[in-house]
């Protein structure tokens, strides 16, 4: 089965021991989706009113997610005023995209030292790819961005190297933010996308690591540095 989303995030939101969610992550997962999605880009200013009106809840909680979205580096907090969304520092996507290549190169590498396992692992890629397709044929960007992270997880988790797969985890939220920035304004480019993919599964399955290694480069280059 493809790797559950959820498994290696651990802010993700969940209900307590009565079944509701508590409101402190309700404005954490929501405030972070907002940064993530681009729907308060970097640098906009806001406050933790405007979060806890859409949600209706009190401050207090939201002032909570606030302190843990500024640990994660997403926001900077403004006594009295509120909080700034942190921009994507200079260079930060630069080193995500080698640390990408780096890790996705090594895990194909390895599953194609276990060739027995490369058609659970090509089967699962498509699972992944028919699921960004469908957000795709609907225009659903900030979804489509979230099935890219998926699909390219998936790649990692096929290298079974349990390291590396909790390393890549870290960078999921960095994945969907520069994926949104990098395809919202050329939406012409999603296709491009699913064909690339396609192709990158074709490579696993021919088992030729160093075709691989060329194509993802040029993946990564094609969608991010255009």
């Amino acid at each position: 089965m493809p790797p559950n989303p959820d498994a290696s995030r651990p802010d993700t939101a969940r209900p307590d021991t009565d079944g509701q969610v508590p409101a402190a992550d309700r404005a954490y997962a929501l405030t972070k989706e907002l940064v993530l999605t681009g729907e308060l880009p970097g640098g906009h200013l806001f406050s933790e009113g405007d979060i806890a009106a859409r949600l209706g809840v009190s401050r207090t909680p939201v002032r909570e997610a606030f302190l843990r979205l500024q640990a994660e580096d997403l926001l900077t907090l403004i006594p009295k005023r509120g909080a700034v969304v942190v921009p994507v520092p200079p260079g930060e996507a630069e080193d995500v995209l080698d640390a990408r290549e780096a890790v996705e190169t090594a895990a194909v590498r390895r599953l194609l030292r276990r060739p027995e396992q490369v058609p659970a692992a090509v089967a699962e890629l498509r699972a992944a790819l028919d699921v960004q397709r469908g957000h795709a044929d609907r225009g659903d960007l900030q979804a489509f961005a979230e099935a890219d992270e998926t699909f390219h997880r998936t790649l990692v988790a096929a290298g079974r190297n349990a390291l590396t797969m909790r390393f890549y985890a870290t960078l999921a939220d960095r994945q969907r933010r520069m994926s949104v920035h990098a395809l919202g304004p050329v939406p012409e480019q999603l296709p491009v996308v699913l064909r690339e993919h396609e192709e990158l599964i074709g490579i696993v399955e021919a088992r030729d690591e160093a075709a691989f290694a060329l194509a993802l480069r040029a993946h990564l280059d094609g969608t991010h540095r255009r």
